[in-house]
């Protein structure tokens, strides 16, 4: 549901339940202290509900009951969602049930007894080892084989709204563009993509996390990064040497290239020297990966890599869910089954006996 089309139904929704609306994405926003994408992602389903119910006769959150819920998830079952689509509506239909009865909008929490199909858990692509450590590698190699940065100088100046085409990362081995079309600029945006890749496999953070890291968050002393999570949630994650030696590097030459007085205490700036947008990060990785001739590859396939990686070599699953900053362990878990999945094809592959 687009934002236009949940502002539209929400306006159309009868006073109780537009309030209710209002004070259950409140309660999400400051109590729960859910980012705002989940927030959205309710409230759309909400509206959905509500005016599913208000079509039903239902006038006030108390007017809810189990066969109206189950009434809107067949719905939504009908007109073609997923099941992993219809498993979020269902939660989000239990989470405000809740919370409406809490707080004395519903006589009974209605939602109890809703089921909702389990969605299909698609196991994450995972690199191998090496390629992995051919991708972080790369802004490295690429301005040893041509002796520039990555950004394409034809592309034009990077945007920190990334706006497409902005950061073109030169394919690695690329010819020489003519003398004078680089500039330290170009040398920065480098050192900038290595600390990105760096991070992001040698610590396992989300794309989200990375871009939101402020240069005090990094104890270099330590070698951690303290990283606000999901919920507020708040973690320190270990780094290796290698992203060492790219932090020394993006302090002391890359940033301040780049830093603007727009660039506050972020850690990773964009070209024009803002913090650094998800967005284009996602695009810097794909960039390289494609460059390499990598599977196709997103910061969130870094983070699977270096969980699973980590399992391969030994770590302990609890130990993997602090670093990932995995509420449940049930979430780490899933990279135990990427672990056998391998162990499976390897087995197929090789053993005579297959």
């Amino acid at each position: 549901m687009s934002r236009e089309s949940t502002r539209s139904r929400h306006q159309a929704l009868p006073p109780a339940m537009r309030e209710a609306v209002d004070d259950f994405a409140d309660h999400l926003a400051r109590v729960r202290n859910r980012s705002v994408h989940t927030v959205r992602a309710y409230v759309a389903d909400l509206v959905s509900l509500l005016d599913h119910a208000g079509r039903m006769g239902c006038a006030t959150p108390a007017d809810l009951e189990l066969a109206v819920l189950r009434s809107w998830l067949a719905k939504q079952r009908t007109l073609g969602a997923a099941r992993r689509s219809l498993a979020r509506r269902a939660a989000t239909a239990r989470t405000f049930s809740a919370w409406a009865h809490r707080n004395g909008l519903l006589a009974t929490d209605v939602a109890v007894a809703l089921a909702s199909p389990q969605g299909h858990r698609e196991l994450p692509t995972v690199l191998r080892a090496d390629q992995a450590a051919a991708l972080v590698e790369a802004p490295a190699r690429a301005s040893r084989a041509t002796g520039t940065g990555t950004v394409d100088p034809d592309a034009g100046p990077g945007d920190d709204r990334a706006r497409p085409g902005d950061e073109t990362v030169r394919p690695v081995g690329a010819a020489r563009p003519a003398a004078g079309a680089v500039g330290v600029g170009d040398e920065a945006v480098r050192l900038r993509d290595r600390i990105l890749l760096e991070l992001l496999y040698g610590t396992g953070v989300r794309i989200s996390e990375a871009c939101g890291l402020d240069v005090t968050d990094v104890d270099q002393g330590r070698r951690v990064v303290r990283v606000l999570g999901k919920g507020g949630r708040e973690r320190s994650v270990p780094y290796g040497v290698p992203a060492q030696r790219a932090i020394d590097d993006w302090l002391r030459s890359g940033r301040p290239a780049l830093a603007g007085p727009g660039s506050g205490a972020a850690l990773l700036l964009g070209a024009r020297g803002g913090r650094l947008n998800p967005t284009t990060a996602r695009r810097i990785v794909a960039g390289y990966a494609a460059d390499l001739g990598l599977p196709r590859v997103s910061p969130h396939g870094l983070r699977h890599s270096a969980a699973t990686h980590l399992l391969e070599g030994g770590a302990d699953l609890r130990a993997v869910q602090e670093l990932l900053g995995h509420s449940s362990l049930g979430s780490t878990q899933i990279y135990t089954h990427v672990s056998v999945e391998r162990l499976r094809a390897a087995y197929r592959q090789a053993h005579p006996r297959a």
